[in-house]
């Protein structure tokens, strides 16, 4: 038998307000329903109501692992820095990481994901390939040092993650047990009730190769990716890639400098010169590892810095500085060009050989006209690393693709054997000889899929949570009167005795239209009113999502809820 939970005695305090600092939507509700309350930026606290649809997402995700073989384990969020050093993260996360000291000086952090640490447990555990495979999971408190926290518990420093890893003694296995996750997914999002899209993406600092994310459409999504209208094409736009198929100006004359005085950009000189921007070459400098490197795209184009940093990681890129140029006088401000150049030059695919443009000339006012690709410059690495815009052929079919934004709800990562190479995770295999070991990692944001689904699920009046998630199964309100009181403690009991998760608000003195306000922002899929016709043991049903309404008997409701 379930219980029921009073409104009198739960503690909630809904608002009639949004929040000051919310820009979000689920920022907004969640606050206003009563779900978490802020403590400090990026860090919240999960309120009774709250807490129900956390522990319910948690139950589906463990349900579904189970499902697969997974095991639950429990590892600590407090980890010491040595794994970490060893496998190059502790200088990769940078500023993400929250480090600290205990009272002995020994360096420590509060794991953002636990790649090593599994690793060293599996490393300790299984020594045959007889124990392997193996797939381990947990459901915990993970953090990362944000610079900027915001959209309420879409972007916190501290936040709850299923993060699952699997053990494999060959690249077959790996694929198998990446299929089982992928799969596993695609239920848990489902029975979420989350509309998401699976894109390909990029590993970044989590290693690996084959890499997917589970994407949640969202406007409220920091993460943009694109679809093909006409084929099963998604990708992070990151991910992207471009062929290049780009028409060769016939014979271009010889390199022509050109007097272009006050333009040091792109704008300004496609508008002196009266020439499209796509004709012209934009070369931005960066740093790479410290190291001053140029990268060459369209004029029409930008370099998307995100992209190139996945592309050069674990090196670090930064942008040039005005005291970078003072140190390097053969570098002109806003007039640079390929040719001639004495550091390293990356360009994207479009700047093809036999390609003709118009770019800097190295001098002060001056740019260079038939400057071509092969012939006045060399390309020493060719990466796609201009940002994706709308209508960019798709690298499968050439459709225009589309964009879209979304909040990532999961990623899936094929490590292969980064981390069994750097613990030295090896199993005696069946001939007798060291196996290394190849491994999977495999995330769910928990605490992230309950602002996802508020994103995709509210509406006008507030929260809207589906069965499987939502805090009850149903929202019993009493009118007011004493009969009305009633007859909503009766049904909701009776309801809790089929089994049914329920939330009676029988507060006294709080008028009908608040309760009925706060029973909409809440968000329960269903909402029982013991009205008018209370006297005749008649009650109102109201689908929260279609906002339907159908007049029943306690015995009529009891058998429609509990069906």
């Amino acid at each position: 038998m379930s219980q029921v939970q009073r409104m009198s005695r739960l503690m909630v305090k809904t608002l009639r307000d949004d929040p000051a600092d919310a820009e979000t939507l689920s920022h907004k509700l969640l606050v206003r329903a009563g779900y978490v309350r802020r403590t400090s930026a990026g860090i919240w606290s999960w309120l009774p109501l709250g807490k129900k649809v956390l522990d319910n997402i948690s139950r589906v995700v463990r349900e579904e692992m189970d499902a697969i073989g997974a095991q639950e384990v429990l590892l600590p969020a407090l980890l010491p820095k040595e794994p970490y050093e060893a496998s190059g993260r502790w200088e990769e996360y940078g500023d993400l990481l929250f480090r600290l000291k205990d009272r002995k000086g020994a360096d420590y952090l509060l794991g953002p994901t636990h790649e090593e640490i599994f690793t060293q447990v599996v490393k300790d555990q299984c020594t045959s390939y007889k124990d392997l495979p193996v797939m381990l999971y947990q459901i915990q408190t993970k953090y990362r040092d944000e610079a900027r926290p915001r959209s309420g518990v879409l972007r916190g420093r501290e936040f709850q993650m299923k993060d699952s890893y699997s053990f494999d003694t060959t690249d077959e296995g790996l694929a198998e047990s990446y299929a089982l996750h992928r799969a596993a997914y695609q239920k848990i999002f489902a029975r979420l009730g989350l509309d998401f899209r699976i894109v390909s993406a990029v590993s970044g600092a989590m290693g690996g190769s084959a890499s997917e994310e589970f994407l949640a459409p969202a406007a409220a999504g920091e993460d943009t990716f694109v679809d093909c209208p006409a084929c099963d094409y998604a990708a992070n736009t990151e991910a992207v890639t471009f062929t290049a198929s780009v028409p060769v100006a016939d014979a271009p004359g010889p390199v022509e400098e050109l007097d272009t005085p006050d333009t040091p950009t792109i704008e300004t000189l496609a508008a002196f010169l009266d020439v499209p921007a796509s004709a012209t070459l934009k070369n931005l400098l960066v740093k790479v590892d410290g190291e001053i490197t140029a990268v060459g795209v369209p004029g029409d184009r930008e370099v998307d810095l995100g992209k190139l940093g996945e592309h050069l990681a674990p090196a670090v890129v930064e942008l040039v500085t005005a005291e970078d140029f003072e140190d390097r006088p053969d570098l002109v401000r806003g007039y640079v060009g390929p040719q001639g150049l004495k550091i390293r030059y990356i360009a994207d695919p479009r700047i093809a050989a036999g390609t003709a443009w118009i770019t800097g000339a190295n001098k002060p006012g001056t740019h260079a006209r038939n400057v071509v690709c092969g012939r006045d410059f060399e390309v020493d690495d060719y990466l796609d690393v201009v940002v994706v815009e709308e209508g960019d052929p798709c690298p499968l079919c050439g459709t225009g693709l589309k964009l879209d934004r979304a909040i990532e709800i999961g990623h899936i990562f094929q490590l292969g054997r980064k981390y069994a190479d750097t613990f030295q995770l090896d199993v005696l295999g069946q001939q007798g000889k060291p196996v290394r070991v190849t491994m999977g990692s495999y995330g769910i944001g928990v605490s992230r899929a309950v602002a996802a689904l508020a994103e995709q699920t509210a509406d006008e009046h507030g929260l809207c949570w589906t069965r499987e998630i939502a805090p009850a199964d149903v929202h019993v309100v009493a009118a007011g009167k004493a009969l009305q009181t009633e007859l909503a403690l009766e049904v909701s009991e009776k309801l809790a005795a089929a089994g049914l998760r329920v939330l009676v608000d029988e507060r006294a003195g709080v008028s009908p239209g608040v309760k009925f306000t706060d029973a909409e922002l809440i968000g329960v899929p269903h909402i029982l009113v013991a009205g008018r016709r209370a006297g005749e043991g008649v009650l109102e049903l109201k689908d929260r999502r279609t906002g339907e309404r159908e007049e029943l008997t306690t015995a009529e409701a009891i058998a429609r809820l509990a069906g």
